[in-house]
């Protein structure tokens, strides 16, 4: 029997709860490499999804199938050809790919369909639906090569998709789509999840693959993987990059996480399926294990020049007034204007915030955290806080603190806790007005 310690055990289920709540209700494409079933990971994964399901995660799953075609190739003494980053599908191919598809699906659905005592799966009920849900055309012929039976996603009926798994089912798709005609066209799983995330305006997709992500360093695959690539920064990488060939290569999945994210779907991972439970991790840990793209429209998220004094001052003016704000001269917000950050849209800044880093301390100010009326509710408070938050860590600094008499709420449930005004920095402490007794809230840096 193992044991249970209640102090690391409670901090750590209290850390994720915002997470459980966060998701609960959203929509997941999970797009699932035949590698990790070859490599014997499915049942492990299967009892994450299902972790997810218990949680009121709307899941669709996609399966890949890449190595077991490959082998019933091998059996039958045909060879796998591929041509841009695509298998080539002929009759036999075709044939080999449908009996493969029929056998993971099978294997699938019965690791759903497990509830041993003492696993994972124990109590759960998770009800597998699949279907004919794509429509798909032929790739056709490219560059002189005839792709014969491999085709692309044409449409996905997502209306029905929905309706399934907002009764709680789990959509399981194999990556074949059928013409109006009746016939089959091979597909790749890629392809699938991502027309699939597109078409249900997924909250997010995620690639179970052989990489880990993409690495820091460019040049060094073995460098730290790079947790979150803005969109526009995923789409000057993958510009940058060879076409992809082969799923190992840097641009295979990127080029489909960018795809999802311009048309729609927010988040984007790649993901290692090598990693036990890295999608739990990636899900419920703030730095995840993989690399995320994030369509948060960023180029509107920048830090201030010169030229946005004018729009700081406009925006800050009325929370001055009222008292929300200590005043600040134009004089001062000229002098600090790197300091802040600013999200503007269509050229107008509809928030702000500054750092005003205490190296001595290890810790940072974030001062006039303003968002307007106008979009408030709308999230970016949170955007500028995670962007305050990574300029703070990149400067070396443990811990941020704000002072403020009308929004401790807010901070507090954004993890900031109280403290004494005795725990500010010194320089800073000199500078405290105790006439308006302002609350202290310090939130540490992970």
């Amino acid at each position: 029997m193992s044991l249970v310690f209640p102090h690391t055990f409670i901090p750590w289920f209290r850390a994720v709860a915002p997470y459980i709540h966060a998701y609960r209700g959203k929509t997941f494409v999970v797009g699932m490499a035949g590698e990790l079933i070859a490599a014997g990971k499915l049942n492990n994964f299967v009892q994450d999804l299902a972790i997810l399901h218990a949680m009121g995660i709307k899941l669709v799953l996609v399966h890949g199938f890449r190595p077991q075609v490959n082998e019933q190739l091998a059996a039958k003494g045909h060879a796998s050809r591929y041509s841009h980053g695509q298998r080539i599908t002929d009759a036999i191919t075709l044939d080999c790919a449908q009996e493969a598809a029929g056998q993971l699906r099978f294997e699938i659905e019965a690791a759903f369909s497990q509830g041993l005592p003492n696993t994972p799966m124990a109590n759960a009920t998770v009800r597998v639906v699949s279907g004919n849900f794509l429509t798909a055309r032929p790739v056709g012929i490219v560059d002189g090569v005839d792709f014969m039976h491999s085709g692309v996603v044409r449409r996905v009926d997502g209306a029905t998709i929905r309706r399934a798994i907002d009764i709680g089912a789990l959509v399981l798709l194999s990556p074949f789509g059928f013409s109006p005609t009746g016939e089959a066209f091979n597909l790749t799983m890629e392809d699938v999840a991502t027309a699939t995330a597109v078409a249900l305006r997924a909250d997010k997709l995620l690639f179970m693959t052989e990489t880990p992500g993409i690495a820091e360093d460019r040049d060094d695959p073995d460098s730290a993987i790079d947790t979150e690539l803005a969109l526009a920064d995923a789409k000057r990488l993958l510009s940058s990059l060879p076409p992809a060939t082969q799923p190992t290569d840097l641009a295979f999945y990127l080029q489909h996480c960018v795809k999802a994210c311009e048309a729609g779907v927010e988040r984007s991972h790649i993901l290692p399926f090598g990693v036990d439970g890295a999608i739990l991790q990636e899900i419920f840990t703030h730095d995840g294990i993989g690399t995320m793209v994030v369509d948060e429209k960023l180029e509107s998220l920048h830090e201030a020049t010169a030229d946005d004094v004018g729009g700081i001052l406009q925006l800050i003016e009325p929370f001055e007034r009222d008292g929300t704000l200590v005043r600040r001269e134009r004089t001062e917000i000229e002098r600090d204007i790197a300091n802040y950050t600013i999200i503007e849209h269509d050229g107008v800044i509809f928030g702000c915030a500054a750092l005003y880093p205490y190296p001595e301390g290890r810790t940072g100010e974030m001062a006039a955290l303003t968002i307007s009326p106008q979009v408030q509710g709308q999230g970016d408070g949170e955007r500028i806080l995670k962007r305050i938050e990574q300029r703070a860590r990149a400067q070396g600094l443990e811990s941020i603190f704000v002072l403020t008499t009308r929004t401790m709420h807010w901070f507090i449930k954004r993890g900031f806790a109280p403290v004494d005004p005795d725990w500010l920095p010194e320089a800073r402490k000199r500078k405290y007005n105790w006439d308006r007794r302002s609350q202290v809230l310090v939130k540490k840096l992970g």
